[in-house]
């Protein structure tokens, strides 16, 4: 890569390119940087680990098969992205952060044995989360996600035994959508066995719901065992890319284990953070962040927003509250203005849809519950359809009002 040290346009750099990064770049070169007085003068960075952005709600379905979504719908260049934008107005720039220096404002991009030495005048942290499985998102590049589904769809056919972990929305509908896939003939011959160490499972949503969604996967021939913990696997890393579909004895709380052909852990997630220092994060990890979107421990004019921030809890309905509030602030602190900001409350009502395969589905929004065929109609291809608007920009059509440059 070659450094960017001599350019005289003042970066606005983002780091991470799904949901929340490629949101803020949109924002930004629609209604942000156009209304600033010298807008030439600012160059919208964004920095990924990967070429290609990914629906990522889709992948407990997407693993199982090439064929239960449009390949060229599914995964998307994210320079495709910003082909409306004249060249000069932003950048994208491929590599994984190693390190930021906010002292000196520059950040160390590492990728193809090069290093790129990136200035900044504003900074967004959006680097999201990994995922403990390799099939659930994009940890790293899109050929190394397609690459952990060809493996697990190779074992699929020969497994007798699957175990999930994790009792939130992306263990109940990869536990449903495999038992869909492979007792489809009724025979139900594989023993998929969902595990999650809370009382219910989709924690986030009313018992009631709750229950109606384990109903439903009984009658697709899922086994879940809740109030228990996987204490221990056999391989140590099985799950894992270095041992994704590892025979593996699975340990268990109440001191029983397991076989499993596959494990998959869909245990949560691990802020993508590691490259900044200790002092900024919470203790999960995240950047302290505040209503206004700031990182404030960092400095001046450096936000986080996403799973990689504290703003809200990880979904990406708040990501999409957030981003009108986050870029009218960046808006105003490169002006200079003050006492202006716009705050981000979350809204902290009931709001989760969970398919459980192509017929059943539960839900509730915005504190209401949802029957099933309502869920099934508006996530129906787990959101992929919702897309297009939102890596083209046309989800930002309309923009807050700003104040004028002067």
């Amino acid at each position: 890569m070659a450094s960017n040290n001599t350019t005289p346009r003042k970066n606005i750099v983002i780091l991470g390119a799904s949901y929340a990064g490629i949101s803020t770049a949109h924002y930004l070169l629609r209604h942000v940087v156009p209304k600033l007085p010298n807008p030439d003068q600012y160059c919208v960075v964004l920095v990924s680990v990967s070429s290609q952005v990914v629906c990522r709600p889709a992948c407990p379905r997407a693993m199982i098969s090439e064929t239960a979504f449009d390949q060229k719908k599914l995964f998307v260049d994210v320079k495709e992205c910003f082909v409306a934008y004249p060249a000069g107005q932003w950048r994208f720039v491929l590599g994984r952060v190693k390190d930021v220096d906010l002292e000196r404002r520059m950040i160390n991009v590492m990728g193809d044995d090069e290093q790129d030495h990136l200035a900044f005048h504003a900074l967004v942290i959006a680097t999201g989360a990994s995922t403990p499985s390799p099939l659930l998102g994009l940890n790293g590049s899109s050929e190394e996600l397609r690459s952990a589904w060809h493996e697990v769809r190779v074992a699929l056919p020969a497994a007798k035994n699957i175990v999930v972990a994790g009792g939130g929305p992306a263990g109940v509908e990869t536990a449903a959508e495999l038992a869909e896939h492979l007792n489809q003939t009724g025979s139900k011959t594989t023993q998929i066995t969902l595990i999650t160490s809370a009382n219910q499972i989709l924690p986030n949503l009313r018992s009631s719901i709750a229950n109606q969604a384990q109903k439903h996967l009984t009658h697709l021939g899922v086994r879940v065992l809740t109030d228990t913990k996987v204490t221990a696997t056999s391989p140590i890393d099985a799950g894992t890319s270095s041992a994704l579909t590892a025979t593996t004895t699975v340990h268990l709380s109440n001191d029983q284990t397991l076989p499993a052909d596959i494990y998959i852990p869909a245990t949560g997630t691990r802020p993508n953070t590691a490259f900044l220092p200790p002092a900024l994060l919470s203790s999960d990890g995240r950047v302290l962040t505040d209503a206004h979107l700031r990182a404030p421990l960092a400095g001046e004019r450096i936000y986080a927003l996403g799973d990689a921030s504290t703003f809200a809890r990880p979904a990406i309905h708040n990501i999409f509250s957030a981003i009108p509030i986050l870029c009218y602030n960046i808006h105003n602190d490169l002006l200079g203005v003050e006492g202006e900001d716009k705050v981000f409350k979350e809204d902290t009502r009931e709001t989760q849809m969970v398919l459980l395969g192509r017929k059943r589905a539960v839900g509730a929004a915005m504190g209401w519950w949802l029957p099933g065929w309502v869920v099934r109609m508006i996530k129906r291809d787990y959101w992929l359809w919702t897309t297009p608007k939102l890596w083209s920009g046309e989800q930002w059509t309309r923009g807050l009002r700003l104040r004028a440059g002067k």
